[in-house]
């Protein structure tokens, strides 16, 4: 090639990094999301009686200390960081941010209240939506100030729910009893497609309910780590806080292993009394710590010969974040629900987390073919569309080399 290619401006360009680790957070919620469709127990005050091996519980145990709580954090705080890239965005077209992000938040409300009554009762698309508002009105603090607040929520909630552990166990609520709704759940999901469908929208409200007072604080306050880091171009310039990783590898990788143990311990072996509840608490405390280090291992990967090949393979998943979680909801219930096979309650343990590495590779390869043919994935489509109150185009452009390009 003859031609000079000029490289755009670093605020400009779309941070690949950022996609990556999009597309890693969706790995980590899909081996989470996984066992509300395949285990009707999931999330009761009571393990699965028919799936109670010495094998069963570690593999629960597993799922609790490296996944659960830990990932949609990240999601959480890239969802901040994002923000600032919008706000970036709306600066550099001339147009207003705040009416812009009202209606892209209302649109991510629409899909995502439409994802919890047809595909997911326990989606968190639409916590998400009504949280940006708050940030969107926080959207004047500075950096540091969105740190104190974070902090402020990590601690004030942990500190919540360690106290009403506490009184259970005062009370004498050491574990969970009953069941709860595994019976119903069970029923729906091997029923037809209308059973799995009335199960879904008709625990939608109560789901939402939950999800506002279990992860709605630790969101909103990764929401704003999220912010903070975006402030100053954490991930377009890595190289320039790498004391601070270092220091977050050393210190906060054990610190967040250690509230994720004791988690993992009270949900594999004592769920739904006060011990799962301190544990809970304990954990809210440390995951930010152990999310972080999850994020700065990932950073420093992304920067050797290897980790920059895993990058590139993981940063259209991000492309795709939305579309990716919708999907991943659709091809969960296809296998486990009334909508497909209904395999709800046949798999052991081993054999649910198998399904998720299959499940994740089937969507790298069908988001980078998809991103050939189009700049965004469809639910992107629709939520940019949205966003701008415009028709955003649906396919990529085609690009005709010049003469002096072609060999």
């Amino acid at each position: 090639m003859t031609g000079t290619t000029s490289r755009a401006p670093e605020h400009a360009r779309r941070l690949q990094n950022v996609d990556a680790l999009r597309g890693f957070a969706l790995l980590g919620i899909l081996a989470v999301n996984v066992w509300a469709f395949a285990d009707p127990y999931y999330a009761s005050t009571e393990t699965n009686p028919g799936f109670d091996s010495g094998l069963d519980h570690a593999v629960r145990f597993v799922v609790s200390l490296l996944f659960e709580t830990k990932f949609y954090l990240l999601f959480s705080f890239l969802f901040g960081y994002s923000f600032t890239l919008q706000m970036a965005a709306a600066e550099r077209a001339g147009r207003g941010f705040v009416p812009r992000m009202l209606r892209r938040q209302t649109g991510l409300l629409v899909i995502g209240l439409l994802h919890g009554a047809f595909l997911y009762y326990g989606e968190i698309l639409s916590t998400y939506a009504v949280l940006g508002l708050v940030l969107l009105a926080c959207r004047n603090i500075s950096p540091s100030t969105a740190l104190r607040l974070g902090a402020a929520l990590i601690v004030g909630s942990s500190a919540v729910w360690m106290l009403l552990g506490l009184a259970q166990l005062a009370a004498g609520e050491i574990t969970g009893s009953a069941a709860g709704d595994a019976a119903g759940k069970l029923a729906a999901f091997q029923g037809d497609a209308a059973a799995t469908l009335g199960f879904h929208s008709g625990h939608l409200t109560d789901t939402l309910g939950a999800l506002a007072v279990l992860q709605a604080p630790s969101a909103m306050a990764m929401f704003f780590f999220g912010f903070a880091a975006g402030r100053v171009r954490m991930f377009a310039s890595p190289e320039r806080y790498r004391s601070a990783a270092d220091r977050v590898l050393r210190f906060g990788l054990p610190f967040g292993l250690i509230g994720a143990g004791a988690y993992a311990l009270a949900a594999a072996y004592a769920p739904g009394g006060g011990l799962e509840t301190v544990a809970f608490g304990f954990g809210q405390l440390t995951a930010p710590a152990l999310t972080a280090a999850y994020v700065v291992a990932a950073i420093l990967l992304f920067r050797t010969s290897f980790g920059g090949r895993v990058e590139t393979a993981l940063a259209p998943m991000g492309r795709m974040a939305l579309t990716n979680y919708l999907l991943q909801s659709l091809t969960l219930g296809v296998l486990f629900t009334g909508y497909g096979f209904g395999l709800v309650d046949r798999l052991p343990p081993a054999a649910v987390i198998a399904v998720v590495p299959i499940v994740f590779a089937a969507q790298m390869i069908v988001s980078r073919l998809w991103l050939r043919a189009h700049p965004y994935g469809p639910a992107e489509w629709a939520l940019r569309a949205a966003t701008l109150a415009a028709v955003p185009p649906w396919r990529s452009p085609r690009t005709t080399p010049s003469p002096n390009d072609r060999r």
